[in-house]
């Protein structure tokens, strides 16, 4: 099957109708003029005095910036298009589940300089501006993404990149935000040229949603700059099929040639993308504009999202119906980013079925069962490795991997009752 990409004529929306075509594709036009209020946006879509009434009560306490680009996208009759669902506020959001926090990644609790959270032992996320051309409604950074309007100040960029330098296991830097592609081309190498200056830093990521909600932000001087300093890789964010458009597929194009590897963030969200067949369309035409599906994300228990949670069996499902049913390039990882800074967690189907010691009982994509016989000597021998491997930095000596390498017996809890006794 032959993908094909969204088209549309933004004049026929009559606020649009005598915007030039190179207005409309100035990137600066597009963010200046981004709808954030009620009458903006009512010449736009169709809303009843319900969604009026529930818009104003939310953006009493959280703004609004939808890309006219992206406004262009949703339908303008249908209160449930998956798009407008991630771009207009809805009284739901000020609506708190059970579980949700402020901060429940504790970004901020491991962050020992402002703007650098460093959880993982080999990479670090940085965190340059405040600022999004359009705020997510189901954004896990809400908490300080859409209320100050701000970068983060050059002082602690230069305190974060300090702290890089003085810890050689940093290997890899994310720089995030907000969305980093906000800033000046001329601000944004200043950060990139900072980090790559750093020898232990061995590749750099960017977070962005430019090529989903601001296509035209990426621009040909965009990678040429970039380009300047690979190996750099960019993690963006489609979360529906009617998001790849002839232009964002132009952009994410324009990034690969210029060498920049993409990989997609899709958040499993209730009734935007929380169904199989969607979601492997969704990853079968993001393979065909050479941006490889990399996470599924339970969505996060932030304060103000919980109506687009789904169950976690449903993320399972989707993975079971991607895994043998379509490419193996197209099936990403099914991750819940768990609370009190625990990390990714992977999850998946289940495909062990039993096992003793010398064989496993393994079950594939079509129900088929099979035995998987291991070698009478299952223990690995010890025997030299090469100086490379030899080198302490790629040694594993936190968690579970403590336990495998046999430098602990056990992890105790820190509020375990017996602990001591």
């Amino acid at each position: 099957m032959k993908h094909e990409y969204l088209t549309y004529d933004f004049r026929s929306i009559p606020l649009y109708a005598d915007v030039s075509p190179e207005d409309w594709n100035d990137w600066k036009w597009q963010i200046r003029n981004a709808i954030r209020d009620i009458p903006t946006l009512e010449k736009v879509l169709e809303l009843s005095e319900d969604d009026k009434t529930a818009l104003d009560r939310t953006l009493q306490k959280f703004r609004m910036a939808i890309t006219p680009y992206y406004a262009s996208l949703m339908d303008r009759e249908n209160p449930n298009c998956p798009v407008r669902l991630q771009g207009v506020p809805t009284f739901h959001e000020l609506e708190d589940e059970e579980g949700d926090l402020l901060d429940p990644l504790y970004e901020d609790k491991d962050s020992p300089v402002p703007g650098l959270t460093h959880r993982y032992p080999d990479r670090v996320l940085l965190l340059v501006t405040n600022i999004c051309s359009m705020y997510c409604r189901h954004c896990t950074r809400r908490r300080m993404v859409g209320f100050d309007d701000s970068d983060l100040s050059t002082d602690n960029i230069e305190a974060a990149v300090d702290y890089i330098k003085n810890h050689p296991e940093v290997r890899d830097v994310l720089i995030s935000g907000g969305d980093p592609l906000i800033l000046s081309d001329d601000r944004l190498e200043w950060i990139l040229k900072q980090i790559r200056e750093i020898d232990h830093v061995e590749i750099i990521r960017i977070g962005t949603r430019t090529p989903v909600v601001l296509p035209q932000r990426i621009t040909p001087e965009l990678v040429e700059m970039l380009s300047k300093y690979h190996p750099i890789y960019i993690n963006t964010h489609f979360n529906h099929p009617k998001e790849i458009t002839a232009e964002a597929k132009s952009a994410c194009e324009m990034l690969a040639n210029g060498g920049v590897p993409l990989g997609n963030q899709t958040v499993l969200l209730k009734r935007v993308n929380d169904h199989p067949s969607l979601m492997k369309l969704l990853m079968q035409k993001l393979l065909s504009i050479r941006v490889k599906p990399y996470y599924i994300y339970q969505c996060d228990m932030s304060r103000g999202i919980g109506h687009f949670r789904t169950s976690i069996a449903k993320g399972i499902e989707i993975i079971e119906n991607l895994r043998g049913h379509t490419t193996g390039m197209a099936v990403p990882t099914f991750v819940v980013d768990a609370p009190g800074g625990a990390g990714k967690i992977p999850l998946m189907p289940n495909y062990l079925v039993s096992q003793s010691d010398r064989r496993l009982i393994l079950r594939n994509y079509e129900g088929m069962i099979t035995t998987y016989t291991q070698p009478k000597e299952t223990v690995s021998s010890s025997y030299e490795i090469s100086e490379i491997c030899d080198d302490p930095n790629l040694k594993s000596d936190e968690g579970i991997a403590r336990l495998l390498n046999g430098d602990q017996l056990f992890l105790i809890p820190e509020n375990l009752r017996r602990k001591g006794n």
